[in-house]
């Protein structure tokens, strides 16, 4: 695989955490430099990783992993989505204080969401007998760099009044249908309309 091609894979595999990165920027409107570095590099670690663990783990599991990978993430995502969903509706009307999503369990459930992927294109690396650590370096490295961009854009969306009031709607609406969208991606709805 040439350098080119990895980084067109690093770039898909970084859409998702740039967008849940965008939607983070949008609640939390003025992020701190910690939670600048914190939601970034914890998904770009996620995105390195992965990878290699799916790399290790060869094709004895691949089957089980490809059939439930997308659901893992659709729930992840579904589940902090419908809560920011929850929190921003029940205080509608009201400046309301949204959970950062840069700590804690929402972290950890957004980054292995946004990186189950990552994991799939390692097992299949395993299966070309290809070498894992350099496309694991550079996946992570993009993911980092899409991730912090997309913060600073979501930023910036989030000083907009509109915006700011419908933050927490917005950003759990969204992580929804990122989950939608792997679901559809993975055929799970060619399956159920077919």
């Amino acid at each position: 695989m040439s350098f080119l091609e990895l980084l067109a894979l690093a770039a898909a595999l970084s859409m998702d955490a740039l967008a849940v990165s965008v939607t983070a920027g949008i609640t939390l409107r003025k992020p701190r430099l910690s939670q600048l570095t914190r939601m970034p590099l914890t998904f770009g670690l996620f995105q390195a990783v992965m990878p290699a663990a799916g790399w290790l783990l060869g094709l004895s599991v691949r089957h089980l992993i490809e059939q439930w990978d997308h659901w893992i993430a659709f729930a992840l995502l579904a589940f902090v989505g419908i809560n920011m969903l929850r929190e921003a509706l029940c205080g509608a009307g009201e400046e309301v204080k949204t959970k950062d999503p840069t700590t804690g369990m929402t972290l950890l459930f957004l980054a292995i969401a946004t990186s189950i992927d990552a994991l799939a294109v390692g097992l299949s690396f395993s299966l070309l007998h290809m070498p894992i650590a350099l496309p694991a370096l550079i996946i992570g490295v993009a993911c980092t760099l899409f991730s912090l961009g997309g913060m600073l854009l979501g930023s910036r969306l989030g000083r907009i009044g509109c915006v700011r009031c419908w933050a927490g709607a917005i950003g759990g609406a969204a992580l929804l249908g990122i989950g939608v969208r792997i679901l559809f991606d993975h055929g799970v709805f060619a399956q159920v309309g077919g």
